[in-house]
């Protein structure tokens, strides 16, 4: 998972490891203002219970009731498994308590009543290199399907342009524009898979020239050999797609 990509400050050369998951400003748009809060041990997440903490990941829902707002992706945590989620709040459990308080996000659009019905039980594919266990961790776990997919007003166009990137993000770097997944010649189809992991895991291109962010390569790099190959496999997989 990437959650320190938006949890965890950064600086001029990178992640600020040192403050890791103590929040920061995410996104200063026209919509919206967006803090990524303290998710550290010495955050608001101390008070909550492991349900409760589990609910706001999946679901978007914090323990008074109130709306997550975006860019927290949950169209893609809506599918993480009920092991997965117990592993991801047991480990944000153990991280460093760091003090840090931020100001609260500002919404200037309209939140959905529910990001969808409450989420009962989950339960994810049998590890391994296939294409299912693949498509798990790339629409869920990791969520690269929610940035790499158009977005339309109500959310990334999986229906008609998966995988078909397009999505622009700004920041500090300036603009950089989601990459197309699909096995097009806009897409992926002319890269070898040592390539495409390369892309994943260090934001190198074949030509040597590094990718911008905000791809959050320094955690996706911590992911198991067999979970990369099952992504990699199941980003073959998708119907090819010209940019848009």
């Amino acid at each position: 998972m990437g959650c320190g990509n938006c949890h965890t400050p950064l600086g001029p050369n990178g992640f600020l490891m040192e403050q890791e998951f103590a929040g920061r400003l995410v996104e200063d748009s026209e919509p919206f203002t967006a803090y990524a809060p303290n998710i550290t041990p010495a955050g608001a997440i101390a008070e909550w219970s492991d349900e409760e903490l589990g609910r706001a990941i999946r679901e978007g829902i914090r323990p008074d009731g109130s709306l997550i707002g975006p860019p927290m992706p949950f169209s893609a945590y809506r599918h993480i498994s009920d092991d997965d989620l117990a592993a991801i709040v047991a480990f944000l459990r153990t991280v460093e308590p760091i003090e840090a308080e931020l100001p609260k996000s500002e919404y200037r659009i309209e939140l959905p009543p529910a990001y969808g019905p409450p989420v009962e039980n989950v339960s994810a594919p049998d590890p391994g290199v296939t294409e299912e266990y693949g498509e798990y961790l790339a629409m869920g776990l990791a969520h690269c399907m929610e940035c790499h997919t158009p977005m339309t007003p109500t959310g990334p166009d999986y229906a008609t342009r998966l995988g078909a990137g397009g999505f622009e993000f700004n920041g500090p770097w300036g603009t950089s524009v989601a990459s197309n997944l699909t096995d097009h010649a806009d897409g992926l189809s002319g890269y070898s898979d040592d390539e495409v992991k390369a892309m994943i895991t260090q934001g190198v291109r074949p030509d040597g020239t590094q990718m911008l962010p905000p791809m959050p390569y320094p955690y996706l790099a911590q992911m198991s050999g067999d979970d990369l190959d099952a992504i990699v496999l199941y980003l073959r997989s998708l119907p090819g797609l010209p940019n848009g």
